[in-house]
Parts: structure tokens; C-alpha cells; sequence
């Protein structure tokens, strides 16, 4: 998979949550007008209609509520997995080497 339909896939989704473009573009980080051609480039590369838009609302037709549905809980799942990778950015990690005389290692280093 391409980062790109990650990303286009992880927009269908907010959009079908927050049920509104505006909303889901602000919680995206991103302009209304940009996700709006996102979802509509999926849904041409998909060949099927993902979203019913009106001037008020946006609502999920039914292959887009299938699809938001069983993506849902694998893009929470693959956030949940990323968060928890961070606890090891804090973490020391790696094989320290120390060269120094012998004397200093058994004095210092080694007690």
C-alpha cells in the first residue's frame, strides 16, 4: 500500500466520523477544499461513490460505511501500535564502549 492511499483512507475516515468537511479538514490539520479532492480522487480510484455530500452534510453510502467499518479498527489499532513504539524514543538503547586503561577499569568501572 502506498502512504498516499493510507493517508486518503485515514481522511475518508474522519470525514465519515465528523459527518462534516469542515470539521474533519480542521482535525486533519488541513484546508476543507484539499481533503474534499482527496476523498473525491479515492473514490475515482476506487470507481465507486464513498460519500453522499449535501451544502449542510455528508453522509457514508453504504460501500463507504462498509469500508470506514472495517477500517476503523485497523487505523486505531496501527495508532494504538505507534504510540506505544514512542515510550522507546526515551529509552537508552545501544552498546556503550568504554576504552580506557586497565588500572582505571578495575579501580573505577569495575567496583
Amino acid at each position: 500500500m502506498r502512504r498516499e492511499d493510507m493517508a486518503d483512507l485515514t481522511a475518508l475516515v474522519v470525514v465519515a466520523e465528523e459527518r462534516n468537511f469542515t470539521r474533519a479538514a480542521a482535525r486533519l490539520g488541513m484546508s476543507q477544499s484539499a481533503l474534499s479532492q482527496i476523498v473525491r480522487r479515492l473514490e475515482q480510484r476506487l470507481g465507486v461513490r464513498l460519500l453522499t455530500r449535501t451544502t449542510r452534510s455528508v453522509a457514508a453510502t453504504e460501500a463507504g460505511e462498509r469500508l470506514v467499518q472495517s477500517l476503523s479498527p485497523m487505523l486505531h489499532d496501527l495508532d494504538q501500535r505507534i504510540t506505544e513504539l514512542s515510550e522507546f524514543r526515551d529509552r537508552p538503547a545501544g552498546a556503550i564502549r568504554i576504552t580506557t586503561v586497565e588500572h582505571a577499569a578495575k579501580t573505577i568501572l569495575l567496583p
